[in-house]
């Protein structure tokens, strides 16, 4: 058994290590103070510097953070009053719609990416206009591949809520509206939170989808770090990966965070019950 142990914990130090050796060759370049992305001369932060007086690059960078901000915005108020919506259907009614939203999820980005494209053109063609691609063609896309994940991370906890409460509510004379703010609002606001962040981290981290559905006038930071890589690679790329793949870690950190405080929640209720 310790055997089994040991060659399981080498196993799982293996698959790490071929995950995030790569990460961590480009995270140790990035502090390289030559132009190789091979050798290293020395610890330097000149491509942090020069990467941040890079106006294209900061430009990509407040168009990504914008564009995150706002469609994981919409994306949680729409999704959470559809998990509301769902959960007030009758249970082959939910299954069928659950069937539905994971739809997106199953699908591979490129399906998604080129009917989105197929969408769009179609609609400018209806309204005669060339240019049809840009920031709201994306914030489009970004909200539709973020929903589902925002009606999964509502749903569990909405499911936990005592329906009653509710109705009591409406019983001292609140009305269904002001019942939801004051009572279910407050009840579900982790699972909110958790959707909201989740929805941001794959708007800031997609690219796939982004290459269909944006056009000349707006880029984000993926679509300008792809256009980085078709000419000699520079140290400085190396940089603006890093800083990318620490802010999602951080994001992804804190959504694993909210996750195990919604559960310990949901433990302490079901052990005062």
């Amino acid at each position: 058994m310790k055997r089994l142990s040991s060659l399981s914990k080498l196993y799982l130090i293996g698959v790490f290590l071929v995950m995030y050796a790569p990460i961590l060759v480009l995270i140790f370049f990035s502090f390289n103070d030559g132009n190789s992305t091979s050798h290293f001369t020395g610890f330097s932060l000149r491509w942090y510097q020069a990467l941040f007086q890079n106006d294209e690059v900061m430009q990509s960078l407040y168009n990504t953070l914008l564009l995150a901000a706002v469609s994981a915005v919409i994306s949680t108020v729409l999704g959470t009053a559809a998990a509301v919506g769902i959960s007030g259907m009758k249970r082959w009614q939910r299954k069928a719609i659950n069937t539905v939203t994971n739809l997106p999820m199953m699908n591979p980005d490129i399906v998604t990416g080129v009917s989105m494209l197929l969408l769009f053109v179609f609609a400018g063609s209806l309204f005669r206009s060339s240019s049809v691609l840009g920031f709201w063609t994306l914030l489009i896309a970004h909200i539709t591949f973020s929903l589902p994940y925002v009606i999964l991370s509502v749903q569990p906890v909405l499911s936990k809520v005592d329906v009653h409460l509710s109705e009591a509510a409406q019983d001292l004379g609140c009305t269904p509206f002001k019942s939801f703010f004051k009572v279910v609002l407050p009840s579900i606001w982790s699972g909110i939170l958790t959707g909201f962040m989740m929805a941001f981290t794959l708007s800031v981290d997609d690219f796939v989808i982004s290459v269909f559905t944006a056009g000349p006038s707006f880029s984000t930071l993926p679509l300008h770090i792809y256009s980085m890589t078709k000419k000699p690679v520079k140290p400085d790329i190396n940089a603006l990966s890093t800083i990318m793949f620490v802010g999602v870690l951080l994001l992804l950190v804190l959504i694993n965070w909210q996750e195990g405080r919604n559960e310990k929640k949901g433990k302490k209720k079901g052990a005062l019950r």
